[in-house]
Parts: C-alpha cells; structure tokens; sequence
C-alpha cells in the first residue's frame, strides 16, 4: 500500500495519522503523567497495602512495570483497589488503564464482556484448605461440608462444578469479599474455604492459628491469571502483553535488576534486542528502544519478582511449578523480540 492510500484508508476509518500511529490509551497515559491500575484491595503476596498504604505485590509489580515502559519510573502508578464485584466495571468504564488483579482469562469475559487478557502471568488452580483437625485428606471427603466461596467469581462456578461432577452434597456460604469469606472460616461458620491455591496460601497468613490449617492437593481447575485491557486499542493491548514477555525474555537471558548495566555490553543477539541497543523494538507499543531495559532495572525480571513476592523468599514460600520457566519444566515461555 502507499502512502497516500494508507492516509486514504485512515480518513475512512475517521482517523489520523496520529490517531492510527499511537493508540488512544498509552496517549491518555502519557498526557495524565500517570498510570491508573486496578489492584485487590487485600491478597498477601499479590496486592496488598502496607502500613503507609503503599501497595505491594506481584500484580502490583507488574503495573510498576508498565510504568516503568512508558515513563522510566515505576512510581507513577495509581492504585485503585477493586473487589471482584466491581474490577470490570471499573475496566469498563475507563476507570482504570489496565486491570491486574488476579483475574481469570475465560472465554465469555473476552468475547462476551469486551476484554482482552494480555498474557498468563500466573498459571494457578482452585483447591481447598481446612482444618487439620477434621483429618480430611482429599477434597474427594468434603461431601456435607459448607464451603465459604467468594461471590461473583469462577471459584464459585468452578465449586457448583466440582461438587456437582462428583455427585456430592455441599452448603455454599457465599460472601461479597475474600477477606469476609477468610474471617467467617476462621470464626468456624464453613469447614472449608476454596479459593485460587495461591490465595489459599495468602489467605491462610491471615489466620489465628496458620498452622492448624491445611491446603488439600487437589487442584480443581485450570485459573490462567493476567492483567486485562478494554478491547479496541490493539497498541495497548500489545504494550501490556510484551511488558511480561519482556520480563520472562529477561529471566531467559540471565539479565537481572543488579547486572542489567553490564548486560548493556553483551554481545548475545537477543539481549540486545531486548535492552534496546540493536534495532527500536519500542516504536511499536509507542515506546522508546529502551523500554525493557527500564523493565528490569525498576522491577525485575519474571523471576525477581515472582521470588520477592511469592517465592520461598517471602512469607508464602510458593515453589514455582508450572510457573517456571519452559526450559525448566514450566509454562512461562516468551515469544521472541526481533
């Protein structure tokens, strides 16, 4: 196409050149100065404010992240806490540029509400956690028992499902919120609490008595996590999709937070691709050839962040599993930068 056909095709579209060149979410982005994220108001490990109400957390990295792309610090993010009941109209609405909540990727919340899910930055599963007290072994003995379960997610669904499949009896003791869900199960109301399993290991730091409760081993569903964006702004879209697959390239390479500097030297093809010092792999996603070299140096690689968050390192102490790298047995596997 030429030039002039391509600018013909735009004012079809009602669009400009620079309309067609930088997609109107990163525009507002850049124009506010700030980055506005959607965050759970309360996971250990995942989103969670400390005592000067500064969020941490896994989610909450990967928003400093973004940040760190689009304005080399990863400090210019708003945090807006959501419930579950609430993230997508928050999304919706343009409340929020980008949801990172624990938020599972489904099919009717693409192509039924609107959404796109920008990649799986956590791979996890529903299960179980009770008391060690019942000596219940297997979710499989759970037949009878009332189950607190978080409203208006898939953990709700996924429970009917499983209880149902396995020709099983249970009460529901549903509430609004995670935390009130946690509280009531250690109060005694529900023998069980199912959530996402690493929630379940957030969930259970909350507790009286931690060590008196158990997390079962089965593992009930497939709860692929991610941020999340409105559909219709393809450029955004990709920005927050290759700023994981740029910390998963970065944890490939050996390229860390502490040696990032030195790595600027480095004669491997694909750490200069990444770190921006062969070709502009930034101009697309309406960023400089410098925007994962940022990633690393404000937040980390994949594996930093996953080990300060969750890792044996923190007070969760989740081992990686299918959240490892592809070439040690995981799932987290980048496409390439070239």
């Amino acid at each position: 196409m030429t030039k002039r056909a391509a600018l013909a095709a735009f004012a079809a579209l009602g669009l400009s050149v620079s309309s067609a060149a930088a997609g109107p979410t990163i525009d507002a982005v850049k124009k506010r100065g700030q980055l506005v994220c959607g965050v759970n108001p309360g996971v250990a490990g995942f989103g969670l404010p400390d005592d000067k109400g500064q969020y941490t957390g896994f989610d909450v990295d990967f928003c400093r992240a973004i940040a760190a792309a689009v304005f080399n610090d990863p400090t210019k993010v708003r945090y807006v806490a959501l419930s579950a009941k609430d993230r997508f109209t928050a999304l919706q609405s343009g409340e929020i540029d980008v949801l990172s909540r624990n938020t599972t990727w489904t099919q009717s919340r693409e192509v039924g509400q609107g959404f796109l899910f920008g990649a799986v930055t956590y791979y996890d599963g529903q299960g179980f956690m009770v008391r060690k007290k019942l000596n219940v072994g297997s979710a499989l003995e759970l037949s009878g028992a009332s189950v607190c379960v978080q409203q208006g997610t898939t953990t709700e669904l996924n429970l009917a499902d499983y209880f149902r499949s396995h020709d099983m009896k249970y009460e529901p003791v549903v509430f609004a919120t995670a935390d009130e869900g946690i509280k009531s199960y250690d109060t005694g109301r529900c023998d069980a609490f199912t959530s996402d399993m690493s929630q379940l290991y957030a969930e259970r730091t909350k507790l009286g008595q931690p060590d008196d409760h158990v997390i079962l081993p089965e593992v009930i569903s497939k709860e692929p996590l991610g941020p999340v964006v409105r559909q219709g702004d393809d450029q955004w879209f990709n920005l927050v999709k290759w700023t994981h697959y740029a910390m998963v390239t970065a944890e490939e390479l050996g390229v860390t937070q502490k040696n990032v500097d030195d790595k600027l030297k480095a004669p491997n093809p694909e750490t200069k691709r990444l770190l921006g010092t062969e070709g502009n792999f930034g101009e697309g996603l309406g960023l400089t050839a410098d925007w994962a070299y940022r990633i690393v140096k404000h937040v980390g690689n994949y594996g930093e962040i996953f080990e300060k968050n969750l890792g044996e390192g923190s007070r969760l102490k989740i081992k990686r599993g299918i959240n490892a790298l592809w070439t040690k047995n995981g799932l987290q596997y980048a496409p390439p930068i070239r």
